[in-house]
């Protein structure tokens, strides 16, 4: 065995997946699944989130961490068409739990891995956040919030670099995937682009089998395309 794998997030669509698809490959145990719902942490209260990692840490190194949270909308609240929307008590929201949360989950979740195997710290991000893909503008709040996550994801790949060159830290696109999350954003997806969370999830899974330790500090797309900054 490859040590536990912990999944953050286990209550979204992609987090239920992730979780399913693990145990049924059955190379990691046992398999964690850590949800809001469930009370196990919350991302604006970092005592919830060190308590969760307390709490992972009695069931031996992992070898897989894969923070599967992320905001996108919240009832009326949806991503910014112009500048003209935008809201700060909106914004901070976004980096609260785009950014920050994530951020704070790396701070404790982070001394939990072996320092003598390959280890995978992974991160859901998004196409959105590249600053050289972005041709069409708006979401400022999500595009921004993820973009500061995907520096989070470069530091902790240098700092983890140091006392484990085989250490994998990256961010994962999963394309447009079927969940509450992207359900008011579907209309335009192209077709055979709309993933159900189970295949979703295996794509991801078969993409971070493939990397390796000079990968880490990147960011790559659900079919193993690395996305630009």
């Amino acid at each position: 065995m490859a040590g536990s794998a912990i999944i953050v997030g286990a209550g979204g669509g992609i987090g239920a997946g992730l979780v399913a698809a693990l145990t049924e490959e059955a190379r990691y145990a046992p398999i964690i699944g850590l949800s809001r719902a469930a009370g196990d942490f919350d991302l604006t209260d970092e005592a919830s989130i060190a308590a969760a990692a307390l709490s992972c840490a009695r069931h031996g190194p992992p070898g897989l961490i894969i923070v599967a949270t992320g905001l996108l909308h919240d009832g009326d609240l949806r991503p910014e068409r112009s500048i003209r929307e935008l809201d700060p008590d909106w914004m901070a929201r976004n980096y609260a739990i785009n950014t920050i949360g994530p951020a704070l989950i790396a701070k404790h979740f982070l001394p939990l891995l072996p320092r003598d195997q390959r280890t995978v710290f992974a991160f859901l991000s998004a196409r959105v956040g590249s600053i050289g893909d972005n041709h069409l503008g708006g979401w400022h709040s999500y595009r921004a919030a993820k973009t500061a996550l995907n520096m989070v994801i470069r530091n902790l790949a240098i700092e983890m670099r140091r006392t484990n060159p085989r250490a994998v830290c990256v961010g994962l696109h999963p394309g447009t995937v079927d969940t509450a999350l992207s359900a008011p954003f579907q209309a335009n997806v192209s077709p055979g682009k709309l993933f159900d969370p189970e295949r979703a999830a295996l794509q991801l899974l078969d993409v971070l089998d493939e990397l390796k330790g000079a990968d880490s500090g990147k960011c790559f797309a659900w079919d193993g395309e690395e996305i630009t900054p």
